[in-house]
């Protein structure tokens, strides 16, 4: 007898696609693009009175010269000008600002008068600032309170340095405090010999003007370097950070951007804030 073949189906089964897999990416894109419509949203309140300033809102005619009068170089220069409303506010300059019309800087946005100035004097051991003479002399003639700085070099004689500081600038009654500007890290010395040199610079310039140095520095290098040794100096602090609106109580003076414009200075500009008036300001030049 014949067998007869019994052919079976095999059913096949078919894995469900899992709706995670294309779900995940999607909730993914939607939870990101919700977070930078809020960050926006944020942004956008915080900054409210700078826009508004800064698109000419508050104005219901908005002309070519208004433009020019408000421009800022960003909305939170504004922002943090508005917060130090009376405090003194002042410059800093050096040959990279080339040739500066000294009679016409007088205010910052035709609001903001200017009241100081930070001129580079000196840099290392060996050179001067092309343009600090023809700068000192045209912040003088303009009335406003003048400022010298050296640049620092951290692998050059700090001794050296200070002799060029002393033998370049000659301040005045009603001049501020000489400057010391550190920003580098030294290649082929240690951070303590670095702080030893800094100090040594420091009481030669002061044992020959008879006043204490202020030092600058950015933030950070503040914070990891001088804050605690160097604490029996006043300090100057740049920090152009978004969040950083607000001067510290324990900051002389703050530059806060390096994206200015000042008429009769042609580019961006350093804009400072002393914490202070202009009387209290006045209080600290030398005598």
């Amino acid at each position: 007898m014949r067998k007869k073949t019994v052919v079976r189906k095999t059913r096949t089964v078919r894995k469900r696609k899992s709706k995670i897999s294309v779900f995940r990416p999607r909730v993914l894109r939607i939870s990101i693009a919700s977070f930078f419509i809020v960050l926006i949203a944020f942004t956008g309140y915080h900054y409210r009175n700078g826009l508004a300033y800064y698109f000419s809102f508050k104005s219901d005619k908005i002309s070519a010269e208004n433009m020019e009068a408000k421009r800022l170089s960003d909305v939170r220069n504004f922002q943090v000008l508005k917060k130090h409303d009376g405090k003194s506010i002042g410059i800093d300059v050096s040959e990279y600002q080339g040739t500066i019309s000294w009679s016409y800087v007088d205010t910052l946005e035709k609001k903001y008068p200017l009241h100081y100035v930070f001129i580079r004097a000196t840099v290392g051991k060996d050179r001067k600032d092309r343009r600090f003479e023809a700068n000192w002399a045209g912040a003088k003639e303009n009335k406003m309170i003048r400022g010298a700085y050296h640049y620092y070099r951290p692998n050059e004689n700090s001794l050296e340095q200070a002799a060029l500081f002393i033998k370049t600038v000659t301040l005045q009654k009603g001049d501020l405090p000489p400057v010391l500007d550190i920003e580098k890290l030294p290649k082929n010395q240690s951070i303590a010999n670095l702080k030893i040199g800094l100090r040594r610079w420091l009481e030669a310039v002061e044992a020959h003007y008879g006043v204490r140095p202020i030092i600058y520095s950015g933030e950070k290098y503040y914070d990891d370097f001088l804050k605690d040794e160097f604490s029996d100096y006043l300090f100057w602090i740049a920090n152009y950070n978004f969040y950083r609106e607000q001067i510290n109580e324990d900051w002389l003076f703050w530059q806060f951007t390096e994206k200015a414009t000042v008429p009769g200075i042609k580019g961006n500009v350093d804009v400072n804030i002393y914490n202070g008036d202009l009387q209290q300001l006045q209080f600290i030049t030398v005598e």
